[in-house]
């Protein structure tokens, strides 16, 4: 890229408004407001331009705001109205068509777009915005339009259960782009919200290190956390005489097995193998330990690799044969499951 050109970002929200979203309707625009300020904010402080997209789809597919620049979008407390099914395909099809119309001149252009569905596909084969009728014909459609997206596109969905993962997954969506959220509640769609903000965190920070899109948004397995992401992140190594690994060999609480193999227990210089779904809080440190070597990498920028903003948020630990993820506790009682590692820093 040279010197004169600048990053320029294309965020698009493509929001499930079928009547059965209506009684989370309130909490769609609190959790879309939320993301578009913190997309101004993370623009401001990476020096990238950011543009914001929405459509909102139910028995047909409306684009409300396009290519909008972050810091004058409007809430979409006045656009959001859910009624009607969910042409889900249609959404997905029309959207990125039009997206790709998109001028790309002078500039670092990249697309990322996050569908929001609380139900599976039941209208587009009707829809006026589909380019086909048979459901079969959509599938596929979607799925050559996928494939055939360039490096600069990235596209994810969150779906609210196995079986719309099994779903998207099948019209080609990279399975790692598509996440699970909890449909049923207002603290669910918040979740979601949150999980919409890591990954666009992961997004910009990718971007200021040549990243352009990624098959890997809700990931923190290998494709998120590998020797050139690491690298890129600046990451620090540890000095080998300032760590020490301890295995775990039953259940036990942390307090008492750093005791147990005879060091005394310091609270938050204990880090847990992140070896579930959980939680992490804002305030916790990562690191990330190469197998082969044992080497261990951490700093603020950890964080960031895994793309973690300034809140909690849900991690999962993704497969990975060469890295491990490990997290800070500051707690005495944490469960440590047998069969991990616990790093100790000295």
């Amino acid at each position: 890229m040279s010197g004169n050109q600048n990053y320029i970002n294309h965020v698009a929200l493509v929001l499930d408004a079928s009547a059965s979203m209506a009684h989370l309707s309130r909490k769609v625009v609190e959790v879309a407001d939320e993301q578009i300020a913190y997309l101004a904010r993370r623009s401001r402080e990476l020096d990238q331009e950011t543009r914001v997209t929405v459509y909102v789809f139910a028995d047909r597919v409306e684009c409300v705001v396009y290519d909008k620049d972050v810091l004058r979008m409007p809430s979409l407390r006045e656009l959001y109205r859910p009624g009607g099914m969910t042409a889900l395909l249609a959404a997905t099809l029309k959207s990125q068509r039009e997206l790709a119309r998109t001028a790309q001149l002078y500039g670092d252009h990249s697309f990322l777009t996050f569908v929001l569905t609380d139900g599976q596909e039941n209208a587009s084969h009707r829809c006026p915005d589909a380019p086909a009728r048979d459901p079969r014909a959509l599938v596929a459609a979607v799925a050559e339009m996928i494939a055939d997206q360039r490096d600069n596109w990235t596209l994810a969905v969150l779906v609210p259960d196995q079986m719309g993962k099994r779903e998207a997954v099948q019209c080609g969506f990279p399975k790692d782009n598509v996440a699970v959220w909890d449909a049923t509640s207002t603290q669910g769609l918040e979740e979601a919200g949150q999980v919409i903000r890591e990954a666009t965190e992961k997004f910009m920070v990718g971007r200021t290190q040549g990243i352009r899109g990624s098959r890997a948004v809700f990931s923190a397995g290998a494709e998120a956390v590998n020797k050139d992401t690491v690298k890129a992140a600046g990451l620090a190594p540890v000095d080998p005489s300032e760590y020490q690994l301890l295995p775990v060999t039953r259940d036990a609480a942390i307090r008492d097995w750093v005791v147990e193999s005879g060091h005394t227990y310091r609270t938050g210089g204990a880090y847990y193998q992140l070896s579930k779904s959980e939680k992490v809080q804002a305030r916790k440190r990562i690191a990330v330990l190469e197998k082969k070597t044992d080497r261990v990498y951490t700093g603020p920028e950890a964080r960031t690799l895994l793309g973690l903003p300034d809140v909690e948020v849900r991690v999962r630990p993704d497969h990975n044969d060469d890295f491990t993820i490990f997290v800070q506790s500051t707690s005495v009682n944490r469960k440590l499951i047998p069969n991990t590692r616990l790093l100790l820093m000295l």
